[in-house]
């Protein structure tokens, strides 16, 4: 009868010791993959830091799974196949749980197919605009923080038209980004009353588009897409030598300061471009105290973007319950979307206290509402941006 006693007290002990023992920690690796060299190089490092301040900002708030979220990054250099050996690093090697990335759409495509898809491995994308990503069969695991370029060539045709420019010219490079956003734009344009007095295709990475320039000089009016760091500046800056062009439109590639490097600015001052923007509120205004707290630009192109990925992929992993790959995208969805209490830039201590209690959530981003559609895209709005004194100022939403 005794030693039954002894029995019970001791059972009743490790019952207890049960209840109060939390679950084993778990350390989780996210990724990101981007165009740290080639094209975009001087737009990709303030992306990654959005991306880092929301990672800072789950560990400081007591982590992830009761562990640490960790952000390893590979080059994806704006290249489909690049991209395809950094995804295999990260996914394989790194043991990424989940990826923010890519940038340039043919990398995000080219990551995503070479080892995300076999990998089951979810892909926010912060920059990755092209059309063509809405028709990827991804088996619901690719998504993006940004508008289509369905929408950015809408509003660019809407910007241009009422400025009073009623025909252009337009060089896209030669990939899905440029033909898509070339594309839609086009069509918009003509649809409002505009001419495209020529439309041509250009190679990326060439040291002379003298050849390609001479094919638009039907309009005065040249619509440049394409990057920052390559054809975008050569472009410009050739086209400013020629003095056949008087006015100059951009698409969010060309949003960068290396844009302008050895172009007099005074010829290419009110230089008219387009990108991604977000609506006034308060989760605009929080993210954009925390970036600046902590030393980022927050108007940086697809910063906040990044940021909004890398946050909604901790909310997703935090509800999922573990650091398993397995269910994240119905996890996502499920964090992403109303119903729920909403969570803005920051809130992650109280997003983990809401999860844990079963509460539903839904994230409001530093980009605006994330309610993905079943393709994983979002509304959004875009903004205008001028150039001023040698650099891009942002002037509002586009109607």
């Amino acid at each position: 009868m005794k030693l039954n006693k002894t029995l019970l007290s001791v059972a009743t002990a490790a019952s207890v010791l049960a209840l109060v023992v939390p679950s084993v920690a778990e350390d989780v690796t996210i990724g990101f993959i981007g165009g740290f060299t080639g094209p975009i190089e001087s737009l990709t490092p303030p992306i990654f830091a959005g991306a880092e301040l929301a990672v800072k900002e789950v560990n400081e708030q007591g982590g992830i799974l009761g562990g640490q979220l960790t952000l390893v990054s590979a080059d994806g250099a704006c290249d489909a196949t690049t991209a395809a050996a950094a995804a295999d690093k990260v996914i394989n090697s790194d043991n990424a749980t989940a990826i923010v990335g890519a940038l340039c759409t043919g990398e995000t495509i080219g990551a995503f197919n070479g080892s995300g898809l076999s990998g089951n491995v979810v892909f926010i994308s912060p920059a990755s605009s092209a059309p063509t990503l809405t028709t990827l069969d991804d088996n619901d695991l690719v998504y993006r923080t940004t508008p289509s370029d369905a929408l950015q060539g809408v509003k660019m045709a809407s910007l241009l038209l009422e400025k009073g420019i009623d025909d252009i010219a337009i060089t896209y490079v030669n990939n899905d980004y440029g033909k898509g956003l070339a594309d839609a734009l086009s069509a918009a344009y003509t649809a409002g009353g505009g001419t495209v007095a020529a439309s041509v295709a250009h190679e990326d990475g060439k040291a002379d588009y003298r050849a390609e320039l001479g094919n638009l000089t039907a309009s005065q009016n040249l619509v440049i897409l394409a990057y920052a760091n390559s054809s975008g500046n050569t472009i410009l800056r050739q086209a400013v030598e020629s003095g056949n062009f008087t006015a100059y439109i951009g698409g969010d590639g060309m949003v960068g300061d290396d844009l302008l490097k050895g172009i007099d600015a005074a010829s290419v001052e009110g230089m008219v471009a387009t990108r991604a923007g977000a609506p006034e509120g308060t989760a605009t205004d929080l993210y954009t105290k925390l970036a600046t707290d902590a030393g980022n630009d927050p108007n940086s192109t697809y910063a906040p973007q990044a940021y909004d990925a890398a946050f909604l992929l901790a909310l997703a992993i935090e509800k999922n319950g573990s650091g398993s790959r397995d269910g994240l995208s119905a996890a996502l969805r499920e964090v992403a979307s109303a119903p729920g209490e909403k969570i803005l830039p920051g809130e992650w201590s109280k997003a983990v206290e809401l999860i844990k209690a079963g509460t539903d959530i839904d994230y409001e981003g530093a980009g605006g509402a994330l309610d993905f559609d079943a393709a994983g895209d979002v509304d959004g709005i875009i903004v205008q941006l001028d150039v001023e004194g040698g650099k891009f100022v942002e002037k509002g939403p586009i109607n």
